[in-house]
């Protein structure tokens, strides 16, 4: 396994969790710091990880340099308060040696010491889109991050994670891409990854609102215009989506011409997913 997956680590300011988290990977780990001014770096290089320290908090593109700088086929992602559980990786890799219009599996997830399960994950058990023949799994347009593994490749050709998103809901956007791509991405219960939740989170009311700007942005940059104005007049209905409208409405001008629809087979399938507001891991 160790020729065939790399663990990609982003962290910042959560060097205890991180000293916690990284004896539990069993493949090469990269750690990507993103402008910590705690003891990270220390943490890393003595628990043996290849370390990438960055000037300042890039979001979730700083996974990107994670990747680009894993010389695996297949790239895992974790927090510093996530593991994948043992054996994971290794069928995940051969799972998608099986599959090779796959570019993406996500795992089920467990949350804590008791392992509640993931609200997300029991979305993604119960997705519309069936399993298609050439996938390993029921079909998905979402994940979560810390429970995806990818082909490299696959996600450097998509752009990976956006640079304008940061943080808060950044994967539907790379799903979509993927998708439109041609690839498949599918959620495989089979495969566990353990989260214990670190104390240093967001505010939970920044967290949502930060998730409701991202579903606008997204919705934006690939959706269909009526598509788009559902999550608007959406967003208007509740005080934290109004706020999160104001902020998405400052980012446009600098995403506007990046506005680019998806193929219909994708919108498609993206428009069996629409439900609830706001929705997430879908």
């Amino acid at each position: 396994m160790e020729d065939d997956v790399t663990v990609v680590v982003m962290t910042r300011d959560r060097a205890g969790e991180l000293r916690h988290s990284l004896t539990r990977h069993e493949a090469p780990v990269i750690v990507v710091d993103n402008g910590s001014t705690d003891d990270t770096a220390d943490v890393a290089r003595q628990a043996g990880a290849r370390l990438i320290r960055l000037p300042e908090n890039r979001g979730a593109a700083a996974r990107n340099i994670g990747v680009r700088e894993a010389d695996t086929p297949y790239v895992a992602f974790a927090d510093d308060d996530s593991w994948w559980a043992p054996g994971a990786l290794r069928r995940a890799a051969r799972t998608m040696d099986a599959y090779p219009r796959t570019a993406l599996v996500t795992a089920r997830v467990l949350v804590g010491e008791d392992e509640r399960l993931e609200p997300v994950s029991e979305e993604m058990a119960r997705s519309p889109l069936g399993q298609p023949e050439h996938l390993p799994g029921r079909a998905v347009l979402g994940f979560l991050a810390c429970a995806a593994l990818v082909r490299r490749d696959a996600f450097l050709d998509a752009g990976g994670f956006s640079g304008t998103l940061h943080f808060g809901g950044e994967e539907e956007l790379l799903a979509l891409d993927l998708a439109s791509a041609g690839w498949g991405l599918a959620y495989l219960p089979e495969l566990v990854v353990h989260h214990h939740p670190s104390s240093q989170r967001p505010d939970p009311a920044l967290r949502l609102r930060r998730q409701l700007r991202n579903r606008l942005l997204t919705a934006w940059l690939r959706r269909p215009l009526p598509a788009f104005g559902k999550e608007v007049l959406a967003a208007l209905a509740t005080p934290d989506g109004r706020g999160a409208l104001a902020d998405a409405a400052r980012t446009w001008p600098s995403v506007a011409r990046d506005r680019r629809r998806l193929p219909p087979e994708v919108e498609r399938a993206r428009a069996a997913l629409d439900g609830g507001w706001p929705g997430t891991g879908r």
